[in-house]
């Protein structure tokens, strides 16, 4: 009892610090595959909401994604950590991201006490939306080669009001990253990078990108507790990121740089992996700060 006790004494202040805060969680991985996981994933998020912070959630879902396809024929292709995505491709993101994985969350959620709600970025032009294009480097003397992933969207506008008025309520946003174009065209974006422009848009005190690793490591292997931005783009430069970790850390840039106060990439194969990062002292994973 007396330890439980000391947990407690240990969160004061960070409650205190996060109420009536913003503080976006990126949902995706073996934490949303594996039962007790989904369970302690969902109390975290309904306990922050009655401590008086305001949860809002993107959610990934691109193994799902991938089974899906595999079950109807259709290979699986990805250019830099993204989903390269034609017309039939989206057409299955869309039916897998807003249609089953967001409801299943906003059960699991109510299920726990709280009162969610489902959104796709199409819903009230929450996420406006246009074409990704990557580019390739040749050298200095050649033009970049345009890589055309098809149906990949990068965020142009979040509306904020619409999750501004639900914060302010009883309902906590539960958000499948699909965003609508100027002329109503339909696309595939990066949860990582969705989450990152909504934490910016609404200056989050905090966003949380959770992964299936202990956060970013250095070339040696070693996890890297804590970095600023500029060492961040260090990283990338010397491509010591691989895969999807390089969306992670752009996001996590991206989002300080436009205003959210620091960014932490944690495991979340850790139960209550949030509550840990959050409320408790040490902290997990890797945190990306300003300076």
């Amino acid at each position: 009892m007396v330890e439980k006790a000391k947990i407690l004494v240990e969160a004061l202040p960070y409650i205190r610090r996060f109420y009536q805060k913003t503080v976006v969680i990126k949902y995706g991985g073996h934490a949303m595959v594996a039962d007790e996981l989904k369970e302690s994933f969902a109390r975290d998020i309904v306990l922050m909401k009655y401590i008086g912070i305001h949860p809002v959630v993107v959610h990934g879902g691109g193994p799902q994604i991938g089974k899906m396809l595999e079950r109807i024929g259709k290979k699986s292709d990805f250019r830099a950590g993204m989903r390269v995505t034609d017309a039939d491709t989206m057409d299955i993101v869309e039916m897998v991201l807003a249609g089953k994985i967001n409801k299943e969350i906003v059960s699991l959620i109510n299920r726990h006490g709280g009162k969610a709600i489902g959104l796709s970025g199409k819903d009230g032009q929450l996420i406006e939306a246009r074409k990704l294009h990557l580019f390739r480097y040749q050298g200095d003397d050649q033009p970049p080669e345009i890589i055309d992933i098809g149906l990949v969207g990068e965020v142009h506008r979040i509306n904020t009001e619409i999750l501004r008025t639900l914060g302010n309520s009883d309902m906590i946003p539960i958000i499948a990253p699909v965003g609508v174009g100027e002329n109503g065209e339909t696309y595939n974006i990066n949860a990582d990078l969705v989450a990152g422009r909504i934490s910016s848009a609404l200056q989050a005190k905090k966003l949380l990108l959770m992964t299936d690793v202990e956060g970013v490591m250095d070339t040696n292997g070693v996890l890297i507790s804590s970095m600023t931005i500029a060492e961040a783009a260090d990283l990338m430069q010397d491509e010591v990121l691989r895969g999807g970790m390089i969306p992670k850390v752009q996001c996590a840039v991206e989002a300080v740089q436009g205003g959210a106060e620091k960014v932490h990439i944690i495991d979340g194969r850790v139960p209550h992996a949030i509550l840990l990062e959050i409320f408790t002292d040490a902290g997990i994973g890797t945190q990306i700060v300003k300076n």
